[in-house]
C-alpha cells in the first residue's frame, strides 16, 4: 500500500491517511518510551511485534463483540484501522496494584485487589497523564456520564477477555490501559476501543516467576524488551512454537 499523508505521530505510532474515507493506516515504530519520554531507546522489531500483538487482540475482540477500531493487517508494521474521535482519557483497569498505584497508596506490588478497579488519566504528555475523576472529567467535557458508563463497561469486557487469555498460557494480567474513540455513523456515536493493546499497554507477569514481560523490563532495566515481547508473542501462538530467545524471532505470516 502506498503511504499518504502523515496525520499524527506520537511515542510509538504513526498515523496515515488511509485508502478509504474514515479509515487511517497505524504503523508501529521500534522506539520505546518510559517516563513521559524521558528515557528513550531504539528496539529492533517490537514494532511488528506490537503490530501482530495488537491485531491478535483486536481480533479477540470481535470475535466476542466488543467493537473496535481494527480492520484488517496490511503487513508486518501496519494495520488499517477506522477513524475515530478519540476521548481525551487514558482507562485503566488495575487488578493487581503496581506503578502508579502502589506509590501513590503504599501497597505493596503484586497485592491482588478487591476486584478490578477503574482509572481515568488525562491525555496529556506535558502534564503528565495526570489522575482525574469523573467530576474533572464531566466538568470540563471531556466526556459524558453516558460515556463514562460505556467506557468503564468496554474496559471490563476487555479485562475479562484478556485476563482469561493470558492466564491460560501462564501469565498474570496486572493492569492495562486502553483508548475509546467515538464513531459517527450519520448522527449516531457509539463508542469503541481504538489506539493499541500490546505489551507496551500491559503489565504482564509470569504467574510462576512473577518474571515481567512488558515494557517494564525498559523501564527498569531488567534485560531484553524484545525478548520478553517476544515472549508474550510465543506464549500466545502469534509466533511459531519453536521459536526460543537464542533463535531469531520469525513471526507467522
Amino acid at each position: 500500500m502506498a503511504r499518504r499523508k502523515k496525520v499524527y505521530e506520537g511515542k510509538a505510532k504513526i498515523l496515515y491517511e488511509g485508502p478509504e474515507p474514515g479509515t487511517l493506516v497505524q504503523y508501529f515504530k521500534d522506539d520505546a518510551t518510559a517516563f513521559n519520554a524521558q528515557k528513550k531507546a531504539t528496539v529492533e522489531g517490537k514494532g511488528v511485534l506490537n503490530n501482530r500483538l495488537s491485531e491478535f487482540f483486536m481480533k479477540g475482540l470481535t470475535q466476542i463483540g466488543v467493537p473496535n477500531h481494527f480492520i484488517k493487517r496490511i503487513n508486518m508494521r501496519e494495520q488499517l484501522i477506522r477513524s475515530v474521535e478519540i476521548i481525551p482519557l487514558e482507562v485503566v483497569v488495575r487488578n493487581f496494584a503496581a506503578g502508579s498505584l502502589s506509590a501513590r497508596l503504599g501497597i505493596a506490588e503484586g497485592t491482588a485487589l478487591p476486584r478490578p478497579i477503574v482509572e481515568f488519566c488525562l491525555k496529556d504528555d506535558a502534564l503528565g497523564d495526570p489522575l482525574v475523576s469523573e467530576e474533572h472529567i464531566m466538568a470540563f467535557g471531556w466526556a459524558t456520564q453516558q460515556d463514562l458508563d460505556d467506557m468503564v463497561q468496554l474496559a471490563l469486557r476487555v479485562n475479562d477477555f484478556l485476563s482469561g487469555m493470558m492466564l491460560a498460557v501462564g501469565i498474570k494480567l496486572v493492569d492495562f490501559k486502553i483508548e475509546v474513540g467515538r464513531l459517527w455513523e450519520n448522527d449516531y456515536q457509539r463508542l469503541i476501543v481504538a489506539d493499541e493493546i500490546s505489551p507496551d499497554s500491559c503489565r504482564l507477569w509470569d504467574i510462576e516467576t512473577g518474571q515481567k514481560l512488558d515494557k517494564d523490563v525498559f523501564r527498569r532495566d531488567l534485560g531484553s524488551l524484545s525478548d520478553a515481547y517476544t515472549e508474550v508473542a510465543r506464549r500466545l501462538g502469534v509466533l511459531p512454537s519453536n521459536v526460543t530467545h537464542a533463535t531469531k524471532p520469525t513471526l507467522i505470516n
